[in-house]
């Protein structure tokens, strides 16, 4: 069976952080892009950020950060754990959302905006004091 697992959503204070996690199985992530998405009550889904899957020969990956989280959080990928993680420092209140990550066969556009063909289940994030 085809799919995306994520871990590592809670409740955290301000300021803190997290490390969100998404595995893969049943097929290999190593080249296909993947994004990490966001949504909280009453609001858009938005694109948080993506990074390119592997050409076969470099691994220096193209990554798209949304204005509201640069400086702040991370994306970066483990292909020989087949997983892909979001490093979140210095959280904010207006962080708060379910934290989706998605596989995208296609290579990283402006503002995450692919075709996916896997998504994950979601990940709840909490930010408060």
């Amino acid at each position: 069976q085809v799919q995306l697992v994520e871990s590592g959503g809670g409740l955290v204070q301000p300021g803190g952080s997290l490390r969100l996690s998404c595995a893969a199985s049943g097929f290999t992530l190593d080249y296909y892009s993947i994004s990490w998405f966001r949504q909280a009550p009453g609001k858009e889904r938005e694109g948080v950020s993506c990074i390119d899957g592997s050409d076969g020969s470099s691994t220096d990956y193209s990554t798209y950060y949304a204005d509201s989280v640069k400086g702040r959080f991370t994306i970066s990928r483990d292909n020989a754990k087949n997983t892909v993680y979001l490093q979140m420092n210095s959280l904010k209140p207006e962080d708060t959302a379910v934290y989706y990550c998605a596989a995208s066969s296609w290579s990283v556009q402006a503002m995450c905006v692919m075709p996916y063909e896997y998504w994950g289940q979601g990940t709840q994030v909490t930010v408060s004091s």
